[in-house]
């Protein structure tokens, strides 16, 4: 199994998460899909596990069934549970007030200062450089980061018109990554 992850380039988080999920299948059910729907349940309630927990482990378990077993999987007598949105926690104004004045450093204060103020991203803030800064206007340019996805999909065209070279991937990405964040 650990094989099959690594060849279609599993994070490591996610190797770890799915190779534990199979020694704990193996340790407490047999093979089989009416085990499978008894561990389902059991997830929920003899180890009241999370609904986005429970997704995680039943696709490491149809990862480990299809691509290791090679043997079916019926999605249908083993749906997914529905998926649980949390809201984010909104930080009231006094606890911000305590979150900027807990900053150890004149420099940390100012990067939590403009975080809040301005709603940009960790990333978009560390890359700010001081001709961002309209102080007439009172307007901060943000640069967004272009998405591993758009730079994936840039890079890949990129490797085809050079004609699909091997072991040169590095330098389509670089590329991709580079055209994107100029536009």
């Amino acid at each position: 199994m650990l094989e099959e992850l690594r060849r279609r380039n599993y994070a490591e988080s996610t190797i770890h998460a799915y190779i534990r999920t199979v020694e704990h299948f193996a340790g407490h059910f047999q093979l089989g899909l009416e085990h499978i729907r008894q561990y389902q349940a059991a997830m929920f309630t003899r180890w009241k596990l999370a609904p986005n927990t429970v997704t995680q482990r039943l696709a490491a378990l149809r990862f480990f069934y299809i691509q290791v077993l090679k043997r079916g999987w019926s999605a249908t007598e083993t749906p997914y549970p529905k998926k649980v949105l949390h809201l984010p926690h909104v930080l009231s104004q006094e606890e911000v007030a305590r979150l900027i004045a807990g900053a150890e450093m004149p420099f940390h204060r100012i990067l939590l200062m403009t975080l809040y103020a301005t709603g940009a991203r960790r990333a978009e803030v560390a890359h700010l450089k001081i001709s961002d800064i309209d102080s007439q206007r009172m307007v901060v340019h943000t640069h967004p980061q272009p998405s591993h996805e758009s730079i994936a999909t840039r890079a890949f065209y990129l490797w085809e018109g050079r004609g699909k070279p091997e072991g040169q991937s590095e330098v389509d990405w670089s590329r991709a990554e580079h055209e994107l964040a100029s536009l």
